[in-house]
Protein backbone atom coordinates (compact mmCIF):
# COMPACT_ATOMS: atom_id res chain seq x y z
CA UNK A 1 0.00 0.00 0.00
CA UNK A 2 1.45 3.33 -0.74
CA UNK A 3 2.51 5.49 1.68
CA UNK A 4 -0.11 8.85 1.65
CA UNK A 5 1.42 11.89 2.41
CA UNK A 6 -0.67 15.10 3.99
CA UNK A 7 1.19 17.22 1.73
CA UNK A 8 4.40 17.94 -0.83
CA UNK A 9 7.34 20.41 0.77
CA UNK A 10 10.23 21.77 -2.10
CA UNK A 11 13.05 22.92 0.03
CA UNK A 12 15.93 24.65 -2.11
CA UNK A 13 19.06 25.28 -0.55
CA UNK A 14 21.85 25.84 -3.50
CA UNK A 15 25.66 26.26 -2.34
CA UNK A 16 27.94 24.27 -1.02
CA UNK A 17 27.93 20.17 -0.92
CA UNK A 18 24.55 18.69 -0.17
CA UNK A 19 23.87 15.32 0.10
CA UNK A 20 22.34 12.27 2.17
CA UNK A 21 25.68 12.25 3.79
CA UNK A 22 26.65 15.55 4.58
CA UNK A 23 30.28 16.56 3.98
CA UNK A 24 30.95 19.73 7.09
CA UNK A 25 34.19 21.53 6.32
CA UNK A 26 34.14 21.55 2.59
CA UNK A 27 33.70 25.01 1.38
CA UNK A 28 30.36 26.89 1.96
CA UNK A 29 29.34 23.72 3.65
CA UNK A 30 28.48 24.03 6.75
CA UNK A 31 25.60 24.63 9.50
CA UNK A 32 22.71 25.75 6.73
CA UNK A 33 23.09 22.17 4.87
CA UNK A 34 22.68 20.46 8.61
CA UNK A 35 19.75 22.53 9.13
CA UNK A 36 18.16 21.90 5.84
CA UNK A 37 18.33 17.92 5.65
CA UNK A 38 17.45 18.05 9.56
CA UNK A 39 14.07 20.19 9.25
CA UNK A 40 13.98 18.22 6.09
CA UNK A 41 13.54 15.20 7.85
CA UNK A 42 11.26 15.56 10.31
CA UNK A 43 9.18 17.46 7.80
CA UNK A 44 8.96 13.41 6.53
CA UNK A 45 8.68 11.91 9.63
CA UNK A 46 5.36 14.28 10.00
CA UNK A 47 3.89 12.61 6.84
CA UNK A 48 5.10 15.33 4.54
CA UNK A 49 6.48 14.29 1.16
CA UNK A 50 9.55 16.62 0.43
CA UNK A 51 12.91 17.17 -2.41
CA UNK A 52 15.58 19.10 -1.18
CA UNK A 53 16.64 20.73 -4.42
CA UNK A 54 20.59 21.91 -4.68
CA UNK A 55 23.13 22.19 -7.63
CA UNK A 56 24.94 19.41 -9.46
CA UNK A 57 28.70 19.71 -10.40
CA UNK A 58 31.70 17.86 -9.98
CA UNK A 59 30.06 14.39 -11.08
CA UNK A 60 27.56 14.33 -8.39
CA UNK A 61 24.48 11.84 -8.99
CA UNK A 62 21.15 13.34 -9.95
CA UNK A 63 19.61 12.31 -6.67
CA UNK A 64 21.30 11.13 -3.63
CA UNK A 65 17.34 8.54 -1.16
CA UNK A 66 17.18 9.56 2.30
CA UNK A 67 14.20 7.82 3.34
CA UNK A 68 11.17 7.02 1.95
CA UNK A 69 9.14 10.42 0.63
CA UNK A 70 13.04 12.35 1.03
CA UNK A 71 15.78 12.93 -1.09
CA UNK A 72 18.18 15.46 -2.42
CA UNK A 73 17.60 16.32 -5.95
CA UNK A 74 20.58 18.16 -7.68
CA UNK A 75 19.90 20.17 -10.88
CA UNK A 76 22.77 21.08 -12.85
CA UNK A 77 23.65 24.54 -13.96
CA UNK A 78 26.52 26.77 -13.87
CA UNK A 79 28.90 24.07 -15.37
CA UNK A 80 30.59 21.68 -13.62
CA UNK A 81 32.87 23.41 -10.91
CA UNK A 82 32.36 24.24 -7.81
CA UNK A 83 30.53 28.05 -7.49
CA UNK A 84 30.97 29.24 -4.08
CA UNK A 85 27.83 31.17 -2.80
CA UNK A 86 28.93 34.80 -3.36
CA UNK A 87 29.08 34.06 -7.31
CA UNK A 88 26.04 31.70 -7.12
CA UNK A 89 23.26 34.14 -8.39
CA UNK A 90 24.68 34.87 -11.60
CA UNK A 91 23.35 31.52 -12.75
CA UNK A 92 20.07 31.32 -10.70
CA UNK A 93 18.06 32.25 -14.25
CA UNK A 94 19.68 29.07 -15.73
CA UNK A 95 18.73 26.91 -12.50
CA UNK A 96 14.95 28.23 -12.20
CA UNK A 97 14.67 27.00 -15.91
CA UNK A 98 16.09 23.89 -15.77
CA UNK A 99 13.92 22.70 -12.64
CA UNK A 100 11.08 23.80 -13.88
CA UNK A 101 11.80 21.98 -17.14
CA UNK A 102 12.11 18.82 -15.04
CA UNK A 103 9.63 19.58 -12.66
CA UNK A 104 7.55 19.37 -15.53
CA UNK A 105 8.51 16.53 -17.17
CA UNK A 106 8.13 14.60 -14.06
CA UNK A 107 4.93 15.99 -13.54
CA UNK A 108 5.49 17.03 -10.31
CA UNK A 109 3.67 19.47 -8.14
CA UNK A 110 4.25 20.61 -4.78
CA UNK A 111 2.44 22.62 -2.16
CA UNK A 112 4.68 25.63 -0.67
CA UNK A 113 8.81 26.81 -1.76
CA UNK A 114 10.51 26.62 1.63
CA UNK A 115 13.94 28.17 0.41
CA UNK A 116 17.44 28.81 2.67
CA UNK A 117 19.79 32.12 1.89
CA UNK A 118 19.16 34.53 -0.75
CA UNK A 119 20.46 32.94 -3.74
CA UNK A 120 17.92 29.78 -3.57
CA UNK A 121 15.78 32.37 -2.28
CA UNK A 122 15.59 34.50 -5.63
CA UNK A 123 15.45 30.87 -7.59
CA UNK A 124 12.41 29.82 -4.99
CA UNK A 125 10.40 33.20 -5.03
CA UNK A 126 10.37 32.68 -9.32
CA UNK A 127 10.24 29.58 -8.93
CA UNK A 128 6.81 29.70 -6.52
CA UNK A 129 5.61 32.50 -8.70
CA UNK A 130 5.81 30.16 -11.93
CA UNK A 131 3.87 27.51 -9.95
CA UNK A 132 1.66 29.61 -8.14
CA UNK A 133 2.43 27.89 -4.56
CA UNK A 134 3.25 30.21 -1.74
CA UNK A 135 6.92 30.79 -0.94
CA UNK A 136 8.28 30.83 2.50
CA UNK A 137 12.08 31.91 2.53
CA UNK A 138 14.93 31.48 5.75
CA UNK A 139 17.75 33.92 5.67
CA UNK A 140 20.18 32.50 7.37
CA UNK A 141 22.58 35.19 7.02
CA UNK A 142 21.68 38.88 6.22
CA UNK A 143 24.14 40.96 3.68
CA UNK A 144 23.23 44.03 5.83
CA UNK A 145 24.46 42.47 8.88
CA UNK A 146 27.60 40.82 7.48
CA UNK A 147 28.85 44.19 5.73
CA UNK A 148 28.58 45.77 8.52
CA UNK A 149 30.59 43.28 10.54
CA UNK A 150 33.27 43.52 7.46
CA UNK A 151 33.58 47.21 7.23
CA UNK A 152 37.49 47.45 7.96
CA UNK A 153 38.30 44.72 5.51
CA UNK A 154 40.28 45.59 2.56
CA UNK A 155 38.16 47.03 0.01
CA UNK A 156 39.45 44.71 -2.74
CA UNK A 157 38.14 41.87 -0.20
CA UNK A 158 34.67 43.09 0.17
CA UNK A 159 34.32 43.82 -3.70
CA UNK A 160 34.13 39.59 -3.63
CA UNK A 161 31.17 40.01 -1.67
CA UNK A 162 28.68 41.74 -3.93
CA UNK A 163 26.66 43.33 -1.28
CA UNK A 164 25.47 46.23 -2.92
CA UNK A 165 24.09 43.32 -5.79
CA UNK A 166 23.16 40.93 -2.69
CA UNK A 167 21.54 43.74 -0.45
CA UNK A 168 19.17 44.71 -2.93
CA UNK A 169 17.81 41.49 -4.32
CA UNK A 170 17.54 40.00 -0.06
CA UNK A 171 14.96 43.70 -0.21
CA UNK A 172 13.14 41.56 -2.76
CA UNK A 173 13.14 38.93 -2.10
CA UNK A 174 11.51 39.66 1.84
CA UNK A 175 9.09 41.90 0.03
CA UNK A 176 8.02 39.41 -2.70
CA UNK A 177 8.12 36.26 -0.81
CA UNK A 178 4.80 34.94 1.50
CA UNK A 179 6.71 34.97 4.55
CA UNK A 180 9.89 34.93 6.37
CA UNK A 181 11.43 32.46 8.60
CA UNK A 182 14.43 34.25 10.99
CA UNK A 183 16.46 32.41 13.63
CA UNK A 184 16.82 34.94 16.17
CA UNK A 185 15.32 38.05 17.42
CA UNK A 186 18.51 40.21 16.34
CA UNK A 187 17.68 38.62 12.85
CA UNK A 188 13.99 40.52 12.99
CA UNK A 189 15.54 43.83 14.07
CA UNK A 190 17.55 44.11 10.89
CA UNK A 191 15.11 42.86 8.83
CA UNK A 192 12.29 45.31 10.14
CA UNK A 193 14.40 48.63 10.10
CA UNK A 194 16.83 47.62 7.43
CA UNK A 195 15.07 45.99 4.90
CA UNK A 196 11.70 47.58 6.17
CA UNK A 197 10.25 43.74 6.48
CA UNK A 198 6.61 44.31 8.36
CA UNK A 199 6.89 42.45 11.79
CA UNK A 200 3.86 40.45 10.75
CA UNK A 201 5.49 39.44 8.01
CA UNK A 202 8.07 37.35 9.73
CA UNK A 203 8.50 34.49 12.40
CA UNK A 204 11.36 33.69 14.52
CA UNK A 205 12.07 29.90 14.55
CA UNK A 206 15.54 28.85 15.56
CA UNK A 207 17.50 26.31 14.12
CA UNK A 208 16.86 22.67 16.14
CA UNK A 209 19.58 19.95 17.04
CA UNK A 210 18.85 16.10 17.57
CA UNK A 211 18.13 15.50 20.44
CA UNK A 212 18.83 11.62 20.49
CA UNK A 213 22.07 12.22 19.64
CA UNK A 214 23.97 15.51 21.08
CA UNK A 215 23.63 14.54 25.10
CA UNK A 216 26.11 14.21 27.91
CA UNK A 217 27.36 10.91 29.02
CA UNK A 218 28.77 9.39 32.33
CA UNK A 219 31.60 10.72 33.53
CA UNK A 220 33.66 6.74 32.90
CA UNK A 221 32.35 7.20 29.27
CA UNK A 222 33.56 10.87 29.13
CA UNK A 223 37.11 9.93 30.69
CA UNK A 224 37.27 6.80 27.46
CA UNK A 225 36.26 9.32 25.12
CA UNK A 226 39.04 12.07 26.23
CA UNK A 227 41.59 9.20 26.11
CA UNK A 228 40.64 7.90 23.13
CA UNK A 229 40.30 11.54 21.37
CA UNK A 230 43.38 12.81 22.71
CA UNK A 231 41.55 15.54 24.48
CA UNK A 232 42.51 16.97 28.29
CA UNK A 233 40.14 18.54 30.79
CA UNK A 234 41.17 22.23 29.75
CA UNK A 235 40.95 22.43 26.27
CA UNK A 236 39.29 24.52 24.23
CA UNK A 237 37.45 23.37 21.07
CA UNK A 238 36.31 25.25 18.17
CA UNK A 239 34.27 23.44 14.68
CA UNK A 240 33.45 24.83 11.59
CA UNK A 241 34.19 26.40 7.90
CA UNK A 242 37.55 27.47 7.31
CA UNK A 243 36.44 31.65 7.30
CA UNK A 244 37.33 34.79 7.95
CA UNK A 245 34.22 35.59 9.93
CA UNK A 246 33.92 32.58 12.21
CA UNK A 247 37.00 34.33 14.13
CA UNK A 248 39.52 31.59 14.79
CA UNK A 249 42.09 34.05 14.62
CA UNK A 250 40.81 35.58 16.97
CA UNK A 251 40.85 32.43 19.42
CA UNK A 252 44.06 31.93 18.77
CA UNK A 253 45.03 35.42 19.77
CA UNK A 254 43.47 34.96 22.94
CA UNK A 255 45.51 31.84 24.13
CA UNK A 256 48.07 33.47 25.74
CA UNK A 257 46.16 35.17 27.99
CA UNK A 258 44.35 32.18 28.57
CA UNK A 259 47.39 30.43 29.13
CA UNK A 260 47.97 32.96 32.15
CA UNK A 261 44.77 32.31 33.55
CA UNK A 262 44.73 28.09 32.75
CA UNK A 263 48.40 26.96 32.21
CA UNK A 264 47.97 23.64 30.90
CA UNK A 265 45.02 24.93 28.45
CA UNK A 266 45.10 24.51 25.06
CA UNK A 267 42.85 24.93 21.44
CA UNK A 268 41.72 22.22 19.28
CA UNK A 269 40.54 23.68 16.51
CA UNK A 270 38.81 21.15 13.80
CA UNK A 271 38.50 24.07 11.51
CA UNK A 272 38.36 23.75 6.95
CA UNK A 273 38.86 20.90 4.72
CA UNK A 274 41.44 20.14 1.96
CA UNK A 275 40.36 23.08 -0.25
CA UNK A 276 43.37 25.17 -1.34
CA UNK A 277 41.50 28.18 -0.02
CA UNK A 278 40.72 25.81 3.38
CA UNK A 279 44.44 24.91 3.69
CA UNK A 280 45.52 28.74 2.69
CA UNK A 281 43.70 30.01 5.70
CA UNK A 282 44.84 27.32 8.15
CA UNK A 283 48.34 27.79 7.20
CA UNK A 284 47.96 31.53 8.02
CA UNK A 285 46.62 30.90 11.18
CA UNK A 286 49.80 28.57 12.10
CA UNK A 287 52.05 31.42 11.64
CA UNK A 288 49.96 33.75 13.51
CA UNK A 289 50.44 30.79 16.77
CA UNK A 290 54.10 30.74 15.97
CA UNK A 291 54.21 34.20 15.76
CA UNK A 292 52.70 34.44 19.21
CA UNK A 293 54.50 31.45 21.06
CA UNK A 294 51.28 29.62 21.03
CA UNK A 295 52.01 27.27 18.40
CA UNK A 296 52.48 24.23 20.15
CA UNK A 297 49.56 24.66 22.54
CA UNK A 298 47.28 23.82 19.44
CA UNK A 299 46.04 20.69 17.86
CA UNK A 300 44.76 21.09 14.44
CA UNK A 301 42.63 18.15 13.79
CA UNK A 302 40.97 19.40 9.97
CA UNK A 303 37.90 17.81 9.06
CA UNK A 304 35.68 15.59 11.36
CA UNK A 305 33.76 12.98 10.31
CA UNK A 306 29.82 13.66 11.50
CA UNK A 307 28.94 10.24 13.16
CA UNK A 308 32.25 11.86 15.68
CA UNK A 309 31.29 14.87 16.07
CA UNK A 310 29.14 14.36 19.30
CA UNK A 311 31.92 12.45 20.83
CA UNK A 312 34.31 16.05 20.26
CA UNK A 313 31.87 17.84 21.85
CA UNK A 314 32.03 16.28 24.74
CA UNK A 315 35.19 15.88 24.79
CA UNK A 316 36.42 19.28 25.31
CA UNK A 317 36.39 21.11 28.53
CA UNK A 318 35.06 24.49 26.81
CA UNK A 319 33.72 24.91 23.41
CA UNK A 320 33.90 28.31 22.14
CA UNK A 321 32.24 30.72 18.66
CA UNK A 322 34.66 33.20 18.57
CA UNK A 323 33.21 34.43 15.51
CA UNK A 324 33.12 38.08 14.03
CA UNK A 325 29.78 37.18 12.72
CA UNK A 326 27.12 34.53 12.84
CA UNK A 327 23.77 34.15 12.58
CA UNK A 328 23.06 32.06 14.98
CA UNK A 329 25.58 29.38 15.89
CA UNK A 330 24.53 26.15 15.92
CA UNK A 331 27.57 24.28 16.78
CA UNK A 332 27.49 25.57 19.82
CA UNK A 333 23.92 24.56 20.45
CA UNK A 334 24.90 21.14 19.65
CA UNK A 335 27.85 21.20 22.23
CA UNK A 336 25.69 22.64 25.45
CA UNK A 337 23.29 19.73 24.65
CA UNK A 338 26.02 17.45 25.06
CA UNK A 339 27.32 18.97 28.43
CA UNK A 340 30.08 20.82 27.14
CA UNK A 341 29.60 24.48 29.24
CA UNK A 342 29.83 27.32 25.94
CA UNK A 343 31.43 30.71 25.57
CA UNK A 344 29.67 32.31 22.44
CA UNK A 345 30.39 35.68 20.58
CA UNK A 346 28.06 38.59 21.21
CA UNK A 347 28.09 39.31 17.29
CA UNK A 348 25.47 37.08 16.67
CA UNK A 349 21.82 36.04 18.06
CA UNK A 350 22.46 33.09 20.14
CA UNK A 351 23.70 34.94 22.98
CA UNK A 352 20.50 36.97 23.31
CA UNK A 353 18.41 33.80 23.85
CA UNK A 354 20.81 32.64 26.93
CA UNK A 355 20.97 33.72 30.43
CA UNK A 356 24.55 34.33 31.22
CA UNK A 357 26.03 32.33 33.70
CA UNK A 358 23.10 29.59 33.89
CA UNK A 359 22.74 28.02 30.10
CA UNK A 360 26.21 29.38 28.75
CA UNK A 361 28.86 32.64 28.82
CA UNK A 362 29.29 34.97 26.39
CA UNK A 363 31.96 37.73 25.40
CA UNK A 364 33.39 39.91 22.60
CA UNK A 365 35.91 37.76 20.61
CA UNK A 366 37.37 40.95 18.86
CA UNK A 367 38.71 41.73 22.91
CA UNK A 368 40.92 38.97 23.35
CA UNK A 369 41.82 39.13 26.42
CA UNK A 370 37.84 39.24 27.72
CA UNK A 371 37.25 36.49 25.76
CA UNK A 372 40.55 34.55 27.44
CA UNK A 373 39.08 35.50 30.63
CA UNK A 374 35.33 33.96 30.20
CA UNK A 375 36.72 30.71 28.64
CA UNK A 376 38.88 30.87 31.72
CA UNK A 377 35.99 30.96 33.73
CA UNK A 378 34.25 27.27 33.62
CA UNK A 379 37.76 26.21 33.42
CA UNK A 380 39.06 27.89 36.74
CA UNK A 381 35.31 27.16 38.58
CA UNK A 382 34.21 23.64 39.01
CA UNK A 383 30.53 24.77 40.44
CA UNK A 384 30.10 26.80 37.55
CA UNK A 385 30.99 24.49 35.17
CA UNK A 386 28.92 22.17 36.23
CA UNK A 387 25.89 24.81 36.49
CA UNK A 388 26.35 25.19 32.80
CA UNK A 389 26.75 21.15 31.87
CA UNK A 390 23.38 20.42 33.19
CA UNK A 391 21.17 24.22 32.48
CA UNK A 392 23.32 24.51 29.02
CA UNK A 393 21.78 20.64 28.22
CA UNK A 394 18.36 20.92 29.47
CA UNK A 395 17.98 24.34 27.68
CA UNK A 396 19.26 23.16 24.30
CA UNK A 397 16.95 20.23 24.02
CA UNK A 398 14.12 22.34 25.77
CA UNK A 399 14.84 24.97 23.13
CA UNK A 400 15.69 23.53 19.93
CA UNK A 401 14.66 19.94 19.60
CA UNK A 402 14.25 19.04 15.80
CA UNK A 403 10.64 17.78 16.44
CA UNK A 404 9.27 20.95 17.91
CA UNK A 405 11.18 22.88 15.16
CA UNK A 406 9.34 21.03 12.20
CA UNK A 407 6.11 21.53 13.71
CA UNK A 408 6.32 24.84 14.16
CA UNK A 409 7.34 25.78 10.24
CA UNK A 410 4.92 23.72 9.51
CA UNK A 411 2.40 25.88 11.22
CA UNK A 412 3.61 28.91 9.24
CA UNK A 413 3.14 26.94 5.80
CA UNK A 414 -0.15 26.27 6.51
CA UNK A 415 -1.07 29.44 6.36
CA UNK A 416 -0.43 30.00 2.99
CA UNK A 417 -0.90 26.04 1.58
CA UNK A 418 -3.72 26.57 -0.71
CA UNK A 419 -3.73 30.49 -1.23
CA UNK A 420 -3.00 30.67 -4.28
CA UNK A 421 -5.07 28.26 -5.85
CA UNK A 422 -8.03 29.59 -4.45
CA UNK A 423 -7.21 33.36 -5.09
CA UNK A 424 -6.24 31.70 -8.95
CA UNK A 425 -9.80 30.31 -9.38
CA UNK A 426 -11.38 33.71 -8.28
CA UNK A 427 -9.25 35.20 -10.43
CA UNK A 428 -10.00 33.32 -13.45
CA UNK A 429 -13.88 33.65 -12.56
CA UNK A 430 -14.00 36.98 -12.72
CA UNK A 431 -12.01 37.45 -15.84
CA UNK A 432 -14.92 35.05 -17.30
CA UNK A 433 -18.15 37.09 -16.06
CA UNK A 434 -16.42 39.89 -17.75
Amino acid sequence: MATRFRGSILMISLHGYVGAHVELGKPDTGGQVVFVLELAKHFTSLGYKVDVVTRQFENQPTTDPIMRGLRVWRIPFGGEAFIRKEDMHDYIGDFVANFLAAARSHRLKYDIVNSHYWDAGWGGQRIAEELQIPHVHTPHSLGWWKQQEMADRDPEELATYRFEERYRKEFLIYRNCDHVIATSPQQVEILTEQYGVPVDHITTIPPGIDESRYTPVAPQELAATRERLGFKPNDVYAVGRAAENKGYDLLIRALPSLRRLVHDARLVLAVGGNAEADQALVAEWRELADELGVGEHIRWLGYVADEEMADHYRAAGVYALPSRYEPFGMTAVEAMACGTPAVLTVHGGLHEAIDFGTHALYADPERCEEFAAVLAMPLLYPHLREKLSVEGARFARRQFGWTGIAKRTLLVFDQFRGRYAIEGVEEAQTLVRR
